[in-house]
């Protein structure tokens, strides 16, 4: 029985970890967002929203500067303030931002939105249980050994996230008359975007593919279904 208490203990870790980053993230979101009311902005969201015969798509702006999209795990939908800025600035098209929330909302409808939270603390968990059974037999070596690769396992499984929702989106932006030639053009301006801030290698590009690879996945969608962009 004691030898299976790290892992027990792991798992116990990582149920905490799950609830309380639940409670912090939706905390954060509520106390820190607003609604979008842009009318351009609105009325793009309207046209995915008749595309996937809804009655509307809510979209909550995030007041933090950092360019950035996301997809809550209980189903809303955030653009950072920073992101809307560019729009107000003119250095992102209306477009281009509706692409974004078409992105996110393939998060959410893929359900990776409430599996990356439920990720996030299974990664924990087997993070603390790793590190604990190989701190045994590599002692000095075991947490760093068990953080690296822990590490590269969520990098896998955010980049294979980030393709579905870069399809669901191009899919979603073709029916509504939208187009995925502002979701091409998007990519070859986000890392520009992140990296005005100052603040080096923006960290999107840690989990997400590179943006040649998601631009070249997106016309192989357009030659399957005989689509211009």
């Amino acid at each position: 029985m004691l030898k299976f208490a790290p892992i027990l203990l792991a798992l116990l870790y990582g149920l905490a970890m799950y609830r309380f980053s639940a409670w912090r993230t939706a905390r954060q979101l509520d106390e820190q967002s607003t609604e979008l009311m842009d009318p351009k902005l609105r009325a793009l969201n309207d046209r995915m929203a008749a595309a996937l015969e809804l009655p509307r798509i809510k979209v909550h702006i995030y007041e933090i500067d950092p360019v950035n999209g996301l997809a809550a795990p209980d189903g809303r939908i955030f653009i950072t303030r920073g992101f809307y800025r560019k729009f107000q600035n003119g250095e992102v098209t209306g477009e281009e931002l509706a692409s974004v929330i078409a992105h996110e909302l393939g998060h959410v409808a893929l359900g990776h939105s409430r599996r990356r939270m439920i990720d996030f603390s299974g990664q924990n968990a087997l993070r603390t249980a790793l590190a604990m059974v190989l701190s045994r037999f590599i002692p000095g070596f075991g947490a760093m050994i068990a953080n690296a690769l822990t590490t590269l396992l969520a990098a896998r499984l955010s980049r294979s996230d980030e393709y579905e929702a870069d399809e669901y989106a191009a899919a979603l932006l073709t029916k509504s008359g939208i187009g995925t030639a502002p979701q091409k053009s998007l990519f070859q301006k986000l890392e520009a975007l992140t990296k005005s801030a100052g603040n080096g290698t923006p960290a999107w590009l840690l989990s997400h593919p590179k943006t040649k690879e998601r631009v070249k996945a997106i016309e192989a969608l357009e030659a399957k279904w005989g689509v211009e962009a």
